[in-house]
Formats: C-alpha cells, structure tokens, sequence
C-alpha cells in the first residue's frame, strides 16, 4: 500500500489524527504519495504542530460521531449518531421522554437496506449536518 492510498482511506473512515500526521509529513516533503507506508516515520513529524492542526481542523473532518442502537421496546430500535453512548442517551431521553432499555455502539460500515440500496452507516453519516441525530428505526421480527 503507497502513501496516497492510506491518506485517502484515512480521510474516508475518519481517521483524523493520522490523516493530520501524513498531511503534515507530505507538507515537510518527509515523504511523498507515492511511497510505500514504511516509509513513514512518526518520529519525523513536529508532535506539536500536527497538534496544533488537529485542533484547528486543518483538514475539515466533522465531529467524530458513532451510531448507537437504543432499545425502545421489545424488538423497536432508533439509531442514533452521536459523539459518545452517553450523548446518544441523553439525546434518546431528551426526544423520547423515556429512557431506553440499553444502548450499543454499531460499526460505521454496517450495512443496511434502505429502499432497494444498501448503505453502511458511515456513507448515511454524510447527509446529516448536526448531531446528535436520529438516523432511523429499526424494528426486528
């Protein structure tokens, strides 16, 4: 795997701190796109100003939000993007007016069928602009 494919799939799953890293390892030409990864070497990196890009969100990436399963009834589940199963709760009792049953953490590249499409989580993520948001329902058989 070369230097350009890890920094776009960085960018694509929303790995922030090393997308920042390998941004500022090309910037100080300590490496290029086209090198294999082993080439690149953290170590090389100023700590504090990759820091400092991370903070200022150099490269525009959206809050870091999870989808969570929240239990509304026996076999009824809302899906919640939020920042942490704290917030989706909060978020869940706040809309609901009652606490769920239990909440879990999904993975972002869960698919799942939307009309006659299948979407995972994350690519749905995109069409939100605010969270916490409710990504929708599921109800099991």
């Amino acid at each position: 795997m070369n230097v350009k494919e890890l920094y776009l799939n960085c960018i694509h799953c929303e790995h922030s701190s090393l997308a920042h890293y390998i941004h500022h390892l090309l910037e100080e030409k300590k490496i290029s796109l086209e090198d294999n990864i082993s080439k690149i070497d953290l170590k090389q990196a100023n700590h504090q100003k990759v820091a400092e890009m991370i903070k200022t969100n150099l490269l525009g990436f959206r809050s870091r939000n999870g989808i969570y399963s929240l239990k509304m009834k026996q076999n009824e589940f809302a899906f919640i993007y939020a920042a942490s199963k704290q917030e989706a709760i909060q978020f869940y009792t706040d809309t609901f007016h009652q606490t769920p049953l239990n909440c879990h953490e999904y993975s972002l590249d869960f698919q799942l069928s939307r009309g006659n499409d299948v979407i995972s989580f994350r690519d749905m993520k995109k069409e939100f602009d605010r969270f916490p948001a409710i990504a929708g329902y599921s109800h099991r058989v």
